[in-house]
């Protein structure tokens, strides 16, 4: 399973602490890990954040905002979802692909800033402060490491710029993440842009899709389903862009379903051997496009490649995006992975 395209390297990068140096999982209970509005006046600023340990005071709403690749749509997807693309001067995320209707086009339409990436496919330091940005997002520590070429937080707010690390991104280690890390991330940034009514709908809207969904299939029996990334490679097995825990088992839970792979490590990543996986029983999956144009292609050649999986024998998968990882739109993710398994229910 090697990738051909060189878009997956910054997942691959971006997340590399996954599977093996970052196998310790984070806390939220952490001081670090924790991100709080901690103080607020009528007029909605100053806002004050607690995120990963630093505090982040906002005197006004953002209007300069940069948006770091880290493999993830989260941050974009959840500014788009507020009606904030405008605020945007440079976004690097993208999966080419989504399940919100017109949302991977909103994302292709935003400036990048006309800036030339590094390795990591992400802003290197100098081209960051040429962007001038009043805020920066990230979905990690990464892209705050000066090691990697990156401006620091502390530089960052030299220039006048406040930063912000998604939740669950303090330790670069997703593994413990659920849906309400989404909702926290819409939340944190409802406060920093004087949005919190429309995130307050949104999570409202998407805790009831989920809570009508997850009523369907309560006492359906509960499938095992592989998730995995189309067409990746992240490790030295065959098999290593498995997700074997974070926020696609509480997806798979609230759909009537569990992760057929979530005993294999403590890591969001599993690496598997092909001979691991074909002695498991798969009887769904789900797998994840980032990038990729033909997910269903790369589906079709798993099930015809281990014809003994209950998944094979009934033809039984669904491809997916940015809906089955951190974002506003995880409820869609969970209809759709318990429309396949469970169409009699719903």
């Amino acid at each position: 399973m090697s990738i051909n395209r060189p878009v997956a390297t910054a997942l691959a990068t971006a997340l590399c602490l996954l599977t093996a140096a970052c196998g310790s999982s984070s806390s939220d209970d952490k001081a670090g890990d924790e991100t709080t509005a901690v103080a607020a006046s009528k007029s909605g600023y100053p806002v004050t954040l607690e995120n990963c340990g630093q505090k982040e005071t906002f005197q006004k709403a953002p209007s300069r905002v940069v948006v770091m690749n880290g493999a993830s749509v989260a941050e974009v997807s959840t500014l788009l979802a507020l009606g904030l693309g405008d605020k945007i001067v440079a976004n690097q995320q993208g999966y080419g692909m989504s399940e919100v209707p017109g949302r991977a086009a909103a994302i292709k339409k935003l400036p990048t800033g006309d800036v030339k990436v590094n390795e990591a496919y992400d802003i290197p330091r100098e081209a960051m402060f040429g962007l001038r940005p009043d805020l920066v997002l990230s979905v990690t520590t990464y892209g705050f490491d000066q090691k990697n070429g990156f401006a620091t937080r502390d530089q960052l707010k030299q220039v006048g710029a406040n930063s912000y690390i998604s939740p669950q991104g303090c330790d670069d280690d997703p593994s413990k993440m659920t849906i309400a890390d989404s909702y926290r991330l819409l939340r944190d940034m409802g406060k920093v842009f004087n949005a919190s009514d429309r995130a307050e709908k949104l999570i409202a809207a998407s805790e009831k899709n989920i809570a009508a969904v997850s009523a369907r299939v309560k006492g359906e029996k509960k499938p095992k389903v592989m998730v995995l990334f189309s067409n990746m490679s992240m490790g030295g097995n065959d098999f290593s862009s498995v997700l074997a825990n974070g926020i696609v088992n509480d997806i798979l839970a609230r759909a009537g379903a569990t992760n057929a792979f979530s005993d294999t490590t403590k890591a969001t990543f599993a690496d598997l051997s092909k001979e691991k996986v074909a002695a498991t029983d798969v009887d769904a999956l789900v797998v994840i496009s980032y990038n990729d144009p033909n997910p269903a292609a790369y589906a079709k050649k798993l099930l015809k490649e281990f014809p003994q999986w209950p998944a094979a024998k009934n033809n039984t998968y669904v491809t997916l995006s940015d809906s089955m990882y951190l974002g506003p739109s995880n409820d869609l993710a969970v209809e759709k992975v318990a429309q396949m398994l469970h169409p009699d229910a719903l």
